[in-house]
């Protein structure tokens, strides 16, 4: 049987959440549960209600995104996580096609590629990432930057087990902190260089809302990670 897989959508007043909820309901692979954790939402609920008997829905007081995915990892019965942004997209053969490729290749944690689309779903920019063609390569490139969209991403829930869960410490950056523990624990990571999922840019996302205190979190995160990701990356050479 097919591993089963865990969607952990976290929800706070985003207009597109239908969306999100739909495009994971339409995959072409069938054995997914779809966790949506309503991070305290006073706008927009009404969206998640029609798909309640469709999913699991949990709801907490606002505590931030990190916060939001950590429950519903916690509460995820699946071998692997994937998690999807309110406010964007899979394709349809996303998470068949990872699940494959993960199970051929025996990893931990994959990453896909992806095009950017705007507020009419219109795709405005394609493959935003570079082809990675070893794990190498992946982690050298945490030197310098976040390489790894988080909506793209599926990890084995054992990753979380072994590493721990996201930071709520920080607000726009727990995705950078966590991979960067996970390659720091040399986990097995590869790239699937084709676009599965479609990332929403629009004025009310919270990167483009939050970019000077984004950035400063990211000069955190370098002071902390990046002498000991240097030391792993002389092991490797």
């Amino acid at each position: 049987m097919k591993p089963l897989v865990s969607v952990v959508i976290p929800f706070y007043n985003c207009q597109y959440v239908d969306q999100a909820i739909e495009s994971v309901l339409q995959q072409t692979y069938k054995n997914i549960e779809l966790i949506v954790v309503d991070d305290g939402s006073t706008e927009y609920v009404n969206l998640v209600q029609a798909y309640k008997n469709k999913l699991t829905y949990i709801y907490q007081r606002n505590k931030g995104t990190a916060a939001a995915l950590n429950t519903g990892i916690k509460a995820a019965k699946g071998k692997y996580i994937a998690w999807l942004s309110a406010d964007d997209l899979f394709v349809h053969e996303k998470i068949e096609k990872q699940v494959d490729f993960m199970e051929n290749r025996q990893l931990s944690m994959s990453f896909t590629n992806y095009d950017i689309i705007n507020e009419n779903n219109e795709v405005v920019n394609k493959n935003l990432t570079i082809n990675f063609l070893s794990t190498s390569h992946i982690y050298e490139t945490f030197l310098y930057y976040n390489p790894v969209n988080g909506c793209t991403v599926m990890i084995k829930k054992d990753v979380f087990n072994e590493l721990g869960y996201f930071n709520a410490r920080y607000k726009f950056t727990q995705d950078y902190d966590m991979w960067l523990r996970v390659v720091l624990a040399e986990t097995s990571i590869a790239f699937i260089n084709e676009s599965l999922t479609k990332y929403r840019a629009h004025s009310n996302s919270t990167s483009a809302k939050n970019q000077p205190a984004m950035k400063m979190e990211i000069r955190k995160l370098e002071a902390i990670y990046r002498r000991k990701l240097r030391q792993l990356l002389k092991k490797w050479k």
